[in-house]
């Protein structure tokens, strides 16, 4: 009895241990059809640019990118290149509907997968310029920006 209990208990830390662990993959580091940028670069490029904030809304509503449109990634997939959108929320007609409208999409940063989703769903829709601030918005704030 006392064996199995020890087992249970060390098997249930393994367990948490592990999501734990897959809460903290990086995102990847490119992905075909999307181009990384960072805080220099959309700065410079936001009167040629639509910016789009994939975290919560919370989020957004306390600070965001000055210009910043709102659309929230709903995650409920895994964390990974190969996951299955059709356990988020998507909203694509938050997004220009010309797809060679400049977008640029971000949220938390390497570790935050929402933004890296976004970018990829609407590479799929067709989407022809994606740019993702994959340094996302803790990117922005280290560069001392302004957020509004």
């Amino acid at each position: 009895m006392k064996k199995a209990l020890i087992l249970l208990v060390a098997v249930s830390i393994l367990l948490v241990a592990g999501q734990l662990m897959a809460a903290k993959v990086d995102t990847p580091m490119s992905y075909d059809g999307i181009t990384i940028v960072d805080a220099d670069w959309v700065k410079a490029n936001m009167d040629k640019v639509k910016v789009y904030d994939a975290r919560k809304k919370g989020e957004y509503v306390e600070k965001h990118i000055p210009g910043a449109v709102s659309a929230t990634y709903k995650e409920k997939s895994a964390k990974s290149v190969d996951f299955d959108p059709s356990k988020d929320k998507f909203k694509l007609s938050k997004y220009p509907e010309d797809k060679d409208t400049p977008v640029v999409v971000y949220c938390n940063g390497p570790k935050c997968w929402k933004s890296f989703k976004t970018a990829i769903m609407l590479v799929r829709e067709g989407y022809t310029k994606v740019h993702w601030l994959r340094d996302g918005f803790p990117g922005w704030l280290d560069k001392g920006y302004p957020t509004e």
